[in-house]
């Protein structure tokens, strides 16, 4: 039986990978924003912006626990759009959240990892973090980055005897939608549309992750579109990169029609 932290916890792939843990037998406490939750298990809030949020979820893995033996970073927020569309304050909050808060999770957690000589860290990126999309910009830097810190953790860390995994789901069904926020409605729209309607959902992806966090993988891939997508990606490149321009092609006719029909400019007001 482990000791399971699990950031994001409330909803979506968290909600969904606790109650996979649970399942299975072992403790959890569930962290997230809100001043309470009726998930079954330990709660506590906790903002991954929040340093002293993460210094009190060590000194309660310490004291009630005596360690902690999986970290999942988990939370995070729905982003993106175009590069002279999204603002620059819609950059700094989505790395504050979905980069820094996993390097706060990380900084706060391994001092405790390193004296036990055993522990795992699972980051929750994106296929987002290995393929890029155009139209993504802030979301597929992000990811990108969770994706490179894992990996150089993996290797850190390995002399410690703790172990480094990272989840890189396409979409799913979840109400991550509901964090999407900015300047560019128009693709707030479609990844609205993409998650919404994905045949997949969070406890799909819960259950593959689960299996990969038991088999200690690196890289967890839990659905076939972003398995196809990163294969593509690797060994037919030209084929990968035709098909995003494709992509980056049907959004300019987009953005020309709206533009048009609007009569106004897309840049935020405010130039950011």
């Amino acid at each position: 039986m482990s000791r399971v932290l699990v950031t994001g916890a409330a909803s979506g792939l968290g909600a969904a990978l606790v109650a996979r843990f649970v399942a299975d037998g072992h403790q959890v406490l569930s962290t997230d924003m809100a001043e309470d939750f009726d998930g079954g298990t330990a709660y506590l809030k906790l903002d991954v912006r929040s340093p002293d949020d993460w210094d009190a979820a060590v000194a309660w893995c310490e004291q009630n626990w005596g360690g902690l033996d999986i970290l999942v970073n988990n939370a995070g927020i729905a982003t993106g759009g175009r590069i002279d569309v999204e603002t620059l304050d819609e950059w700094d909050r989505v790395v504050d959240i979905n980069l820094m808060g996993v390097v706060r999770g990380c900084r706060a957690f391994v001092p405790l990892f390193k004296r036990q000589g055993s522990g795992q860290i699972v980051n929750t990126a994106s296929a987002a973090g290995l393929v890029h999309p155009p139209m993504m910009s802030s979301y597929n830097t992000v990811k990108a980055g969770v994706v490179a810190l894992s990996e150089t953790l993996s290797h850190e860390l390995h002399p410690y005897g703790v172990n480094v995994s990272v989840a890189c789901p396409s979409f799913f069904r979840t109400n991550l939608a509901d964090s999407i926020r900015g300047a560019d409605s128009a693709m707030g729209a479609t990844a609205r549309q993409l998650i919404e309607k994905s045949p997949r959902s969070a406890d799909d992806i819960a259950a593959a992750v689960l299996d990969g966090i038991k088999k200690k993988r690196f890289l967890i891939i839990p659905d076939r579109p972003a398995a196809l997508a990163w294969r593509t990606k690797r060994f037919a490149r030209p084929l990968y990169d035709r098909q995003m321009r494709k992509i980056a092609a049907r959004a300019r006719e987009r953005a020309e029609r709206a533009s048009g029909a609007a009569g106004v400019e897309t840049r935020p007001p405010d130039g950011r």
